[in-house]
């Protein structure tokens, strides 16, 4: 049931606000919390039935383990044993259903191996709602969670907004707000500020994200047949893919932002205008943030972060990113996209070791701050080439082209000059403008926009409604969101 159609928009999100609310008023705060979770369920559910038993198990199991590990911390009797069997069960489930086809495939390449698992359907969520709850797992072990309420923590991994593609939530961000009685009444303030971010998301990912994948998806399919591209239409392919991607993302993390505000939860920021980083560390402050946070935390933290010297920190952040790479997706070109981070990262750190940190980009001029934002743009840009093809001889062919070994600089079918011109006019939104949070949440703007922050008004609403109907006009052709494959 995606977001962005007619069932969810019209029937499902209406009934589940109208009776959590109705359930507050009538002062049944348990209640509402068990309507929203069984509604998350159906939502879930909704896809394919079979999976639900395994959201549900994952959840019993997981509580009753971190119930344990919570116990034994009070008692001052920790179980890393136990821990590590709660880890273990959980990436081992992941990595079945998410890796088996994967490594099976590699396996084969050796004589005399024949392995097959079968075909195997991916879990909508598992990635999101296993790193959760791992979350949870070390966190309990750590005595940092002591959450007894099996219903809040039900509410906590199946979320609706939240549950498919993010945020990834802490559970310390979350699990607090649904003990407040603030929560189960209608607030006008959080209702303006939901829904205005609930549309903008939706006008990010049917206007802006669908029609850059119609220019970017034809160039990587015949990139994938090997066929010759010239220079533009390689730029023009990577650069749609590029701006598709964030305004698919950001548009389903500010949709689920918004949906949760609107009854009163607050989740955290994902993006904060990425496009603008003048490095690479800042590009991952602002890119897929509570994914980053959780890699920081539990992985390369864990792996001895910085701790060590200079050559185990690069080890450390090389790790965590090509793991980060396998995350997103089971294949050697995510393989890859993470190793170019990595190496990204490297180089970064590696510099302000030689040069300093130097002067905050914020004091530099325009014309100074575009070389370091240009070059991470373009740092990005080319590995995003990784992330989007399905094979490295399709990324390769894109490549090739962008530097001139191709057919010609302005030949093919598959480059007009309105393309060019729609995607100068994305890169001006998402370099040019502030984010939909910054903008709608209370975040003063400075410069330019310091005039333009939202406020309950007339115009803002006008504005708002009008790019809500024009995503809800653009509807007729129905995308899945990107990071549903994750």
């Amino acid at each position: 049931m995606l977001f962005n159609s007619f069932p969810f928009l019209f029937l499902f999100l209406p009934l589940v606000i109208g009776v959590f609310f109705a359930l507050g008023k009538a002062q049944k705060p348990q209640s509402a919390i068990a309507w929203l979770v069984f509604s998350s369920l159906v939502y879930y559910g909704w896809w394919r039935l079979e999976y639900l038993g395994l959201i549900v198990g994952s959840i019993f199991f997981n509580y009753a383990l971190g119930w344990v590990l919570g116990q034994k911390h009070e008692a001052q009797n920790p179980s890393k044993s136990l821990l590590f069997i709660g880890v273990t069960l959980n990436l081992a489930l992941l990595g079945w259903f998410k890796y088996a086809g994967f490594f099976a495939a590699n396996l084969r390449l050796l004589p005399g191996v024949s392995w097959d698992p079968g075909p195997i359907v991916l879990p909508l969520a598992i990635s999101f709602f296993t790193f959760q709850q791992v979350a949870y797992l070390v966190d309990a072990h750590r005595g940092e969670t002591r959450e007894h309420n099996f219903l809040h923590y039900c509410l906590f991994v199946t979320f609706f907004p939240q549950l498919i593609a993010g945020p990834i939530v802490h559970h310390k961000e979350v699990l607090p707000q649904f003990k407040e009685s603030r929560l189960f009444l209608p607030n006008q303030q959080d209702i303006a500020i939901g829904l205005t971010i609930f549309l903008l998301g939706l006008f990010e990912k049917v206007v802006l994200a669908d029609r850059a994948a119609s220019w970017a998806t034809p160039v990587f399919t015949a990139a994938g047949q090997n066929q010759t591209l010239s220079m533009a239409e390689a730029w023009a392919g990577s650069l749609a893919y590029t701006f598709q991607l964030f305004f698919d993302f950001c548009g389903y993390s500010d949709m689920a932002i918004g949906m949760a505000r609107i009854m009163g939860v607050r989740l955290p920021m994902n993006f904060r205008s990425p496009y603008k980083s003048s490095s690479i560390i800042d590009f991952w402050r602002r890119w897929h943030i509570t994914l980053s946070r959780f890699l920081r935390d539990y992985l390369y933290i864990p792996l001895g972060g910085s701790r060590g010297g200079k050559l185990k920190r690069y080890r450390n952040l090389m790790a965590t990113m090509v793991l980060g790479g396998l995350w997103h997706g089971a294949g050697w070109t995510f393989v890859m996209w993470g190793t170019l981070h990595g190496l990204y990262l490297m180089i970064n750190h590696g510099w302000r070791a030689w040069r300093g940190s130097g002067e905050s980009t914020a004091k530099l001029s325009l014309w100074s701050r575009f070389w370091p934002t240009a070059l991470t743009f373009l740092s990005v840009v080319l590995a995003w080439i990784f992330f989007r093809a399905e094979t490295f001889s399709g990324a390769l062919v894109i490549l090739k082209a962008m530097v001139g070994f191709g057919s010609g600089i302005f030949g093919g079918d598959l480059y007009s000059h309105r393309e060019a011109a729609l995607i100068l006019v994305l890169g001006f939104i998402a370099f040019r403008l502030p984010s939909v949070i910054e903008w709608a949440d209370g975040n003063p703007l400075t410069g330019i926009w310091n005039k333009l922050n939202w406020r309950p008004h007339w115009a803002w609403a006008l504005l708002v409604m009008s790019a809500g109907l024009m995503a809800i006009l653009d509807m007729a052709r129905i995308s899945e969101f990107l990071y549903y494959n994750f």
